[in-house]
């Protein structure tokens, strides 16, 4: 197996649609790429897919080993562009050894993970049993790893590839729950709309609210609220949208608002220049815009319009406690992910709280929760997930480690992760499998500009070809 063959699957992946809750067409490609390659292959009325390798001869007596990947993908795209994530392929370039989508996510988290395993199963390399296992919406809930039921798979010893940094093997991962809010208001007519802006932010570099909340990422949704619950102008609101998924720090937002004048558009400027100070270095792209438009027929009514704005700037945002025993490591964090005008008289709030310690997750959600309640919205809590807590005595590191050091002469780092993965629902049901998570190295993962390192390929392909051939 090597570096190019996985990349050649993954550009085909890149062409199937497979955007989370819609992955038949993804499913129905494992399928048939199993049958073509004459494989067991084992599909759950969920849609996981497990495709089987028997063991080479002589290596019969090796533990079996599990490959997994999930076969969906975060669907976002610049403001404007033109994709439908149900039929378009994905647009990429070759540039200065990154393989980018420009305008959209690229699906290496987790394509990247899917083509290593079918380049595996297809290549003659001398490997006890594999069995590649394939879950769906990963992204929106972890529904594929949820539904999983005994005898899906039968090994004992798994490795997930779905991390995004090449030199770091992972351990250990956040557990995490959703907190939606709704809130109901009243259409008013306006019977002298005056003057009507749309004021918009946008150009933010956004990120995985697992792996980028700590880097001081602006969202926007709560930037923009912050400036309407504090301009000190009189203005109706019409409407309030932005951000996009729940794992993914809020890159544009909007309102529309009437007013008498356009006093708001100098203060949203002036407002703007300040921010963007605040996120010069690790920000610097944002983009404050203000413009005139037609005039509005209704707004909000003046109670609820008041409430929501000021439960979207209090409500709390970014990391809230880091780990005590690994430096760096985001222990505790909240994300203010979405606002969504659902229908109308209807505003809906999307957000996620991460934490590798469940009392320390349930407080988090309480707060969310408690700020949304308090302003009278509905609270909906779910999909509450396990994070997975560290083995540093797994045989399945110490092979990683030794591997890695045999092969590169170096140290690999080891490490738990802020984001979520689904080890630890794979431990939850199945409580004597030895895991390990690691994959090449990503960047503007859940986001459009997302990228994968093509150097750092060899390396993962190495690794990953190394364990599964001499794992005793």
């Amino acid at each position: 197996m090597t570096s190019k063959q996985v990349l050649d699957i993954f550009k085909l992946i890149t062409a199937i649609p497979r955007e989370s809750g819609h992955e038949e067409p993804m499913t129905q490609f494992l399928c048939d790429w199993a049958a073509e390659h004459k494989l067991e292959c084992r599909k759950d009325e969920t849609g996981n897919v497990c495709i089987i390798r028997e063991a080479a001869k002589g290596k019969e007596h090796i533990p079996a080993i599990a490959l997994q990947a999930h076969q969906d993908m975060v669907c976002e795209k610049l403001a404007g562009v033109q994709h439908d994530f149900r039929r378009d392929p994905i647009k990429y370039e070759i540039e200065d050894g990154w393989m980018i989508a420009k305008q959209t996510t690229l699906g290496a988290d987790d394509g990247i993970g899917i083509a290593a395993c079918l380049a595996l199963l297809e290549s003659d390399a001398p490997t006890g049993r594999l069995e590649c296992l394939f879950t769906i919406s990963e992204e929106t809930g972890m529904d594929g790893a949820f539904a999983l039921k005994p005898g899906f798979f039968d090994a004992k010893v798994l490795i997930n590839l779905d991390s995004e940094d090449e030199g770091q093997l992972f351990i250990g991962c956040a557990g995490g729950e959703h907190t939606d809010a709704r809130f109901s208001y009243t259409e008013e007519p306006l019977a002298d709309a005056g003057l009507c802006l749309e004021l918009s932010i946008s150009g933010g570099a956004g990120g995985h609210s697992g792996d980028d909340i700590n880097k001081h990422r602006a969202n926007t949704v709560h930037i923009l609220a912050r400036f309407l619950a504090g301009c000190g102008v009189p203005f109706r609101l019409v409407s309030f949208e932005g951000g996009g998924k729940h794992n993914t720090i809020a890159r544009e937002c909007k309102a529309v608002i009437a007013c008498a004048d356009a006093s708001v558009a100098k203060l949203f400027e002036s407002y703007g220049r300040e921010v963007k100070l605040e996120y010069a270095k690790d920000d610097p792209a944002l983009v404050f815009e203000s413009r005139e438009i037609a005039p509005a027929a209704s707004a909000m009514d003046v109670h609820s319009a008041k409430a929501i704005i000021a439960a979207l700037a209090s409500c709390p945002h970014g990391v809230l406690r880091m780990s005590p025993d690994i430096k760096g490591l985001v222990q505790t964090s909240t994300n203010l992910a979405a606002v969504v005008m659902e229908k109308p008289g209807v505003l809906r709030v999307n957000t996620s709280q991460r934490s590798s310690v469940v009392a320390e997750l349930d407080e988090a959600v309480a707060k969310v929760s408690a700020n949304f309640a308090d302003a009278g919205a509905k609270i909906d809590n779910y999909g509450k997930y396990p994070g997975w807590n560290p083995n540093v005595k797994s045989h399945l590191l110490k092979v990683c480690v030794d591997s890695y050091k045999k092969l590169f002469n170096e140290e690999p780092l080891v490490l738990a992760i802020h984001a979520g993965l689904e080890c630890g629902l794979f431990l939850e049901k199945f409580p004597d499998l030895d895991m390990i998570s690691f994959g090449p190295t990503l960047r503007g993962v859940h986001t459009p500009g997302e990228k994968l390192e093509l150097a750092s390929m060899d390396r993962f392909v190495e690794l990953l070809d190394d364990v599964v051939c001499n794992y005793r």
